[in-house]
């Protein structure tokens, strides 16, 4: 057809897993400890102003994405997308770049795009420290149509800033070509996300994949033993049986918002990380959903105080979901690079690209051990002095938010509610 843009489909977002899950791998603390710290100096976009404006990312798609289906679980890698998109950008020009840095929060007066992809540059080096305690892995990659060459400058721009990798396909062989991109997904998250992308259009002339792959283990492990069958309270009239974790005894940085009516609490992984749980009183999930703010979430972090809890309940579960965000990150003004006025001309030189798809998969597992480690046995140390005064006991069993965080960019990974424990 004359005039039809061959598709772009971004592929995009494969986001990753398993925050909490503890792997007992070896503890070995090597050399590149020590010079981690030199490394991590001097980023070029403060990294505080890019976490800042991947917060509001974060809120602004959460919003959406929440109230599209109010009951249900959400789960996403707001760090996935915005890379993804702002890989995306490197290709775009005019007002198709504009509208994708400003969705994702970019004040582009305050930071010219230049920095910001070195911001991000800075960002994906300062995540790939390799540590015994922490699996983590983003990137990037392009499937592009055997027929289309892309400029030597968006390649370079690419690898350089992105570490992307770029993959010739065949996308008239749609079924090899779905493959081809499912296998690269499936090894780089482990297993955990298969069939990412599928219905490949024959148009389709371009697949961008993002993907994160998360797995660590508590700095304070669940003992399974504990490990009990508990209500949790999906609403005031359902209520669903749920194996409850139990955490007996321990000092964790804790909150309670008397103004939002939540409490707050941190639990840390063993690399520092930390995974921030948010319960919002009976009937109050709204109202706090309504008061996310980047504001709201530094107020949380620097309030938190280390308080002796004498019972900590929190469900083990799976959660995944799936998002096509073509049809949501519209509403957050990035329009353009859908239609046939898109200019992704950086890509190749030509205006003949449009994005088709944007496919964001999540899963997140939340366990005592982990997975792989079946076999292992948690042990616990009782402190038994230095109990004064009432029990404090935290139970997340009615909904709560869950974020998890970098402790090196302050970075939101995932982001979530889980409504129900057992809607996978």
């Amino acid at each position: 057809a004359v005039g039809m843009s061959p598709l772009l489909a971004l592929g995009l977002l494969v986001a990753g897993l398993c925050p909490t899950v503890r792997c007992l791998l070896g503890g070995r603390l090597g050399p590149e400890i020590a010079t981690q710290e030199v490394q991590h100096t001097g980023p070029p976009l403060d990294s505080l102003r890019l976490a800042s404006s991947n917060t509001a990312f974060t809120f602004s798609l959460y919003k959406r994405l929440a109230s599209k289906t109010p009951n249900k679980n959400v789960i996403f890698s707001p760090l996935s997308i915005s890379t993804a998109l702002a890989f995306l950008s490197l290709g775009a020009r005019g007002t198709t770049l504009t509208e994708i840095l400003e969705g994702l929060k970019f004040n582009l007066t305050e930071t010219p795009d230049t920095e910001i992809h070195r911001g991000f540059r800075h960002l994906l080096q300062s995540l790939s420290w390799p540590s015994d305690e922490l699996q983590l892995s983003v990137g990037n990659a392009i499937f592009v149509s055997e027929g289309l060459k892309l400029l030597e400058k968006f390649r370079e721009d690419a690898r350089a800033l992105y570490a992307s990798e770029a993959f010739s396909t065949n996308f008239q062989d749609s079924a090899a070509a779905e493959k081809l991109i499912n296998d690269f997904v499936k090894n780089r998250t482990q297993g955990k996300i298969a069939d990412l992308v599928k219905d490949l259009d024959l148009h389709t002339a371009m697949v961008l994949v993002n993907y994160i792959f998360l797995k660590a283990k508590w700095k304070t492990p669940f003992d399974p033993h504990n490990t009990f069958e508990a209500k949790f309270h999906v609403s005031k009239r359902r209520r669903v049986t749920v194996p409850m974790m139990d955490l007996e005894d321990v000092a964790v940085p804790y909150f309670r918002d008397e103004r939002l009516a939540c409490t707050v609490v941190e639990l840390q992984y063993a690399s520092n990380d930390s995974a921030l749980f948010v319960l919002p009183d009976e009937g109050r999930m709204e109202a706090v959903e309504a008061a996310l703010q980047p504001e709201t979430l530094r107020g949380w972090r620097h309030s938190l105080r280390l308080r002796w809890i004498d019972n900590l309940y929190l469900p083990k579960f799976s959660i995944s979901s799936s998002y096509n965000l073509e049809t949501i990150l519209p509403q957050l003004g990035v329009t353009k690079v859908f239609t046939n006025q898109a200019d992704l001309s950086g890509i190749t030189g030509e205006r003949n690209l449009a994005v088709s798809q944007v496919v964001h998969k999540t899963v997140l597992d939340v366990t005592e051990v982990g997975t792989e480690a079946a076999a292992a046995t948690g042990s616990k140390i009782m402190l038994m002095s230095g109990k004064i005064g009432p029990l404090t006991t935290v139970s997340f069993n009615r909904p709560f938010l869950l974020s998890v965080l970098s402790r090196d960019t302050q970075d939101i990974l995932f982001w979530g509610k889980v409504a129900n424990p057992n809607q996978a």
